[in-house]
This record gives structure tokens, C-alpha cells and sequence, in this order.
């Protein structure tokens, strides 16, 4: 499918990143060793860090293009369909003849909590011949936003590439797994939840704050470091300051998708000139809305909900000693 013109106002995200077939049980509980426990249902949908972001950067306004790669096979299809359906630019998107599709089996419980099992397959097939073969998109795009889902090397060789052009990259260290400090280095903004902050600064303690944990991560990366917080909101760290997003109400039903949400909301956001707390706060909708749909991709919101979600929270501004100073923006 060729990909639409892109609309001149609008800002151009390109994601590089997993394309996953999520099987989503959701449970009662988890099984014990040697039990075999019923499903209240099972939901087969298109997910993987990549191709959400993309299909919610979409959804938001922006024009988004994505790099990845699937298997030729029936789960290829469905991410094939799901990400045309959403009129992403996929002319950077690869078919392996000899990697199936990746699959995430997504264990949903009451409350909407997850646990993951992913075989990421053609995921971790993608190369270094993609990212040059997508240097000009990476090079006059908006944002790169980019996850721990592909091999290290290609993020990092898409990063570079994002750098040399004075393009801002989005890093999502999720999940997180062995990788080179190069990486985080080389983002823009990093943003990572609670327990991947706590996994990034094991040398603070088991004692250390998430404030002084979103601050630390900001010294890695070139400009922010964001940490989400679940119900709690997120932790914005810049400069000399962490400030503290409120999240949104919501009745979380399943978890799934929720972060990348969050992710490329913010990017389209910032593109568009929002202040970072702004982009947060945007962003913070976004994953508000998602906790509560079931699916990853079928979570995603699009603008008018995300604008209708927005109020005006009070924003905490917070010094790096755990100070605080409220203010409305």
C-alpha cells in the first residue's frame, strides 16, 4: 500500500520498532506449577511497541511511518492490515521470508495488570540495511521514537542517524534487556516506567526515590527523562527540576498498549511545539484513555478523545532534594 501524502501541518513521526500478534488471555489469576486454569477470554489483536506507536502517533494527527519487520505468515497479515487500516506509511515496513511474525501472549488480570510472554522472531531480524534504506525519512522526520524491541545495534544506528540531523529521539527503554549505555546516551528524551527506572539506576539502591531515579536517568539522557507512574502520574525530570504530572481518572481494564500510549503522544506533542510538561500532560490523556479498552492497539485513542480528556491539573514542580512548588500551566 503507498503510503498518503503527508499534510504539510501535521508532524511526521517515524517509529522503528516490533510488530507483534498479542493472544490476550485474560485471567482470574495466574496458574500454579501444573495447573491447568480457564481463561475468561481470549482476543487475538495486532500489538508490539512499534507498530503501537505508530498507529497511535497516527491516530493522534501525526503523519507516522514505520520501520520494522514481519514474517510472511497469517500473524503477518493481521499487523499487514492493522497498520494500513490506520493509513501507516509502511513502505519502510519488511516481509522475512524466513522469520515468522513475532507473538506476545499478554496475561491480563482483574484490574487490568499484565504479564507478557513474547518470542519476538522477525523482530530481532531487522538490520542494519533498513536504517539506511530509511535515512531520509529518519532525517527530515519530526521525532524518532524507539523502544528495546528491535536489536540494539539498529536503534542505535537509527539514533545516530536522528542525531547527525538535529532530529529528536524518543527513546522508550522497554522492556528492559542487555544493552550498550551508547543508547541512552544518544536519546533525546528518554521515558521508562517505574520498575525500568529502578532496573537503569541499580547503583542509587533499592532506597532511592523515583525522583532522584528520574533525575539520575535525565543526566543520561540529552535533554528529559520521563517516568511513568501508573495511577500515580508521571515524573518529568529537565534541567535542575522533576516535576510530577497527575494522571487522569480512569478504571483500568487492561494495561496493555497503555505505555506506548504515552509514548507517542508525547512525541506528537512536542513536535508540535507543547512545553514538556504540556507534552506530558497530553500524553498522560492518552494513556489514561487506553487503560480502558481492552487490546493494544484497539486502546489506542484518537485526538478528539484525547482532547476532550484534557483539563487543567495542577502540575508539582519538585527539586532533586524532593522540594516541591505547585503550579498551574
Amino acid at each position: 500500500m503507498a503510503a498518503s501524502q503527508p499534510a504539510p501541518d501535521r508532524p511526521r513521526i517515524a517509529v522503528l520498532g516490533s510488530c507483534t500478534a498479542d493472544l490476550v488471555f485474560t485471567m482470574p489469576r495466574f496458574p500454579v506449577a501444573g495447573e491447568t486454569l480457564f481463561a475468561e477470554s481470549v482476543e487475538l489483536h495486532a500489538g508490539g511497541k512499534g507498530l503501537n506507536q505508530a498507529i497511535a502517533a497516527r491516530r493522534l494527527g501525526a503523519e507516522a511511518l514505520l520501520i520494522g519487520r514481519i514474517g510472511d505468515d497469517a500473524f503477518g497479515r493481521l499487523l499487514f492490515d492493522a497498520l494500513t487500516a490506520d493509513d501507516v506509511d509502511i513502505t519502510k515496513l519488511h516481509i522475512a521470508a524466513d522469520a515468522g511474525s513475532g507473538v506476545a501472549v499478554p496475561v491480563v488480570l482483574p484490574g487490568g495488570e499484565n504479564s507478557i510472554l513474547s518470542a519476538p522472531r522477525a523482530n530481532l531480524a531487522m538490520s542494519l540495511e533498513q536504517v539506511e534504506s530509511a535515512r531520509d525519512a529518519i532525517a527530515t522526520a519530526d521525532a524518532l521514537l524507539l523502544q528495546f524491541e528491535a536489536p540494539m545495534d539498529v536503534n542505535i544506528a537509527a539514533a545516530k542517524v536522528a542525531n547527525e540531523h538535529g532530529v529528536p529521539v524518543i527513546l522508550n527503554a522497554a522492556p528492559i534487556v542487555p544493552h550498550p549505555p551508547e543508547i541512552l546516551s544518544l536519546a533525546t528524551v528518554l521515558i521508562v516506567n517505574e520498575v525500568e527506572a529502578e532496573m537503569l539506576t541499580l547503583d542509587l539502591g533499592p532506597q532511592a526515590s523515583p525522583e532522584q531515579r528520574a533525575a539520575r536517568l535525565a543526566r543520561i539522557a540529552r535533554q528529559v527523562a520521563i517516568v511513568t507512574l501508573g495511577a500515580e502520574g508521571a515524573l518529568i525530570a529537565e534541567a535542575e527540576t522533576v516535576s510530577h504530572v497527575p494522571a487522569f481518572p480512569a478504571e483500568a481494564v487492561d494495561t496493555v498498549g497503555a505505555g506506548d500510549a504515552f509514548c507517542a503522544a508525547f512525541a506528537v506533542a512536542a513536535s508540535q511545539g507543547a512545553a514538556v510538561v504540556d507534552a506530558a500532560r497530553f500524553a498522560s490523556a492518552a494513556g489514561a484513555i487506553s487503560v480502558g479498552r481492552r487490546g493494544a492497539a484497539p486502546s489506542l485513542p484518537v485526538l478528539a478523545e484525547v482532547e476532550q480528556m484534557l483539563g487543567k491539573p495542577v502540575i508539582t514542580s519538585r527539586s532533586h532534594e524532593g522540594g516541591t512548588q505547585d503550579r498551574r500551566v
